[in-house]
């Protein structure tokens, strides 16, 4: 298990490896060909950045059944269990890092809700892969929460802004090599007091099945990313709230809600 982070050197976005409280400056990125600059930082002092920029941003939706179960009795209808995986993009532009603020909108209204999501960190070039082999593709593991202002994805066409708007997509605070998904559980605390913990893996399609099924059709890049969905009931998140996600093994992503 390695941890790589992405930080703030001196003004320049750089790769870092941490080793205990110490991040050692790479040149280049950890799924390539990188060389250590022998730049050292005490892993407290540094401002952590989102730890890749993705090139294309997937991001899966209704993949947990009690998810799926529990949404459609707050809308008051049927469960509807999706036959094939199916997957979605995001705004790079909307990506914040661990500890920078999410911002809700004037106008959003009360249903404005976090999904604590395990995030696929691609290291190679992916194209046509089976299921047996998509896993070796994953350079590692991350967090994300997939902020969402319900009223918007349920009046508007598409999800433009329900899920894409600055500040909706706080990714972080690290990716961690070596991790099985089996082995990790996702707990989702907002301000200290916890609302969901579930089996990381429990999936309707789990991330191999998405990787071999996306890469038939769409070329995945490294450093391309893939949020594989939410489990429960997702809470209102207001002004002055935090929220954190943490998956064992990786670690927590804490933002806070600011207004905007």
């Amino acid at each position: 298990m390695t941890i790589w982070c992405r930080f703030d050197d001196d003004g320049d976005a750089r790769f870092g490896r941490i080793d205990g409280d110490t991040v050692t400056a790479i040149e280049g990125a950890p799924w390539g060909t990188y060389s250590e600059t022998g730049s050292r930082h005490p892993l407290a002092a540094v401002k952590l950045l989102i730890p890749c920029e993705p090139r294309t941003f997937y991001c899966v939706g209704v993949n947990y059944p009690d998810h799926i179960v529990k949404m459609a009795a707050m809308r008051g209808t049927e469960p509807k269990f999706p036959k094939k995986p199916d997957v979605g993009y995001r705004a790079q532009s909307a990506l914040i890092a661990h500890g920078e603020t999410i911002v809700k909108p004037p106008d959003a209204g009360e249903k404005f809700q976090y999904e604590g999501e395990l995030v696929a960190v691609f290291g190679k070039r992916c194209r046509n892969v089976p299921k047996e082999r998509a896993l070796d593709y994953v350079f590692g593991w991350t967090i994300g929460n997939d902020v969402s202002e319900r009223g918007w994805q349920a009046s508007d066409g598409t999800l433009w802004r329900a899920k894409n708007a600055d500040t909706f997509k706080p990714m972080g605070p690290w990716i961690v090599t070596g991790l099985d998904p089996n082995d990790m559980t996702t707990i989702i605390r907002l301000n200290g007091a916890e609302t969901d913990r579930f089996a990381t893996n429990k999936m309707v399609f789990d991330t191999a099945t998405y990787i071999a099924e996306v890469s038939k059709y769409c070329t995945i890049e490294p450093g391309d990313v893939m949020w594989m969905g939410t489990d429960g009931l997702p809470q209102n998140m207001t002004p002055g709230d935090t929220v954190e996600i943490e998956i064992t093994g990786i670690g927590t992503l804490r933002n806070p809600v600011v207004a905007g």
